[in-house]
């Protein structure tokens, strides 16, 4: 397709007809759903492709996914007819939290969001949903409740329950949020968070110093960046409740196990970890498909930990080709 006939996302808000009851017992009212789509439903309404994006990421898949979204990529307009929402209490259009008295909201609650989306759009099925991190929490949860929605799930770098492990740092950060200025809390939490998102080789190999200076350490530079970038984009209380809902994550609360949660998708599945993952370490992954009756499961040699899963593009587009042949 040339570039005169390509079209672009649309980005569009639902208002919600009905309230959302939290499994907190409290209920959200007037929710707005910020979402785009981006292609065109075939007749056969066969084609959708619904992206779930990770803690700070946003409704466009475009932006923060490009070498595996969009035109010649593996997940393709002219192809495919690509839904990407914007989790319920994040700050990129869909409700949220404005101040720190917000009800938790967990990622049950963001699926009942998604739920009231796709009933809005009409789709009885969906071929394939696609997320990692806290988005493929998202996903799992969703394939789960409704086993037969999804032709194909691809988790990558995700979880069936969150662990002790990921909980700590999200505590860390959420401490850093609760006692320091708000503006250079959401700093020193990214700072923290990128530790996680890592790995030692990562910040070896990019962030070492040639000189054996004794101060203005590049890795200080960059944990100040990381920080900087994410307070100037981002809110404090969307943060500090995302990561709550992370912490909530758990797929087994309704239906006794996380295996027996797992047993009920009917989807083929492609379960993709990254090596080097230090806070969705790769046997997590490996859970998700041995309790999945039909899913295949592929680990990426990576030395970019966590953040492989968007960084490591190319090689999980070769993956989903292979997948969807």
């Amino acid at each position: 397709m040339s570039k005169t006939t390509q079209i672009e996302p649309k980005s569009i808000i639902l208002k919600a007809k009905d309230p959302i009851v939290l499994e907190c017992g409290d209920t959200l009212q007037n929710v707005r759903i910020a979402y785009t789509t981006w292609g065109t439903l075939n007749d056969t309404r066969t084609n959708v492709v619904w992206v779930f994006h990770a803690l700070t990421a946003n409704g466009n898949p475009q932006e923060w996914w490009p070498e595996m979204v969009g035109y010649d990529q593996v997940i393709n307009p002219e192809e495919h007819f690509i839904i990407c929402a914007n989790m319920l209490g994040s700050c990129y259009g869909t409700t949220g939290p404005t101040n720190m008295n917000f009800p938790l909201v967990t990622i049950n609650d963001m699926v009942k969001a998604h739920k009231i989306l796709k009933n809005h759009l009409e789709l009885d099925k969906i071929f394939l949903g696609i997320g990692g991190s806290m988005g493929g929490q998202q996903l799992l949860e969703w394939a789960v409740q409704e086993p037969e929605l999804f032709e194909n799930i691809v988790p990558l770098a995700t979880n069936a329950f969150h662990s002790p492990w990921g909980i700590a740092f999200n505590e860390a950060q959420r401490m850093a949020l609760e006692n320091i200025d708000s503006a250079k809390g959401l700093e020193a939490a990214r700072a923290i968070a990128m530790l996680s998102y890592r790995h030692y080789d990562t910040y070896n190999s990019t962030q070492k110093d040639v000189d054996q200076r004794w101060d203005d350490f590049s890795a200080s530079s960059y944990q100040k960046y990381q920080g900087e970038k994410l307070r100037k984009r981002f809110s404090v209380p969307s943060y500090y409740y995302l990561s709550k809902a992370m912490d909530s994550h758990h797929l087994g609360r309704h239906f006794g196990s996380a295996e027996a949660a797992l047993k009920r998708i009917k989807s083929r599945a492609l379960v993709i970890g990254i090596s080097s993952d230090m806070l969705f370490p790769p046997h997590e992954q490996k859970f998700i498909a041995d309790n999945i009756t039909n899913a295949s499961l592929e680990i990426i040699n990576s030395h970019f930990g966590h953040d492989g899963f968007l960084t490591e593009a190319a090689t999980i587009s070769q993956l989903l080709k292979e997948f969807l042949k």
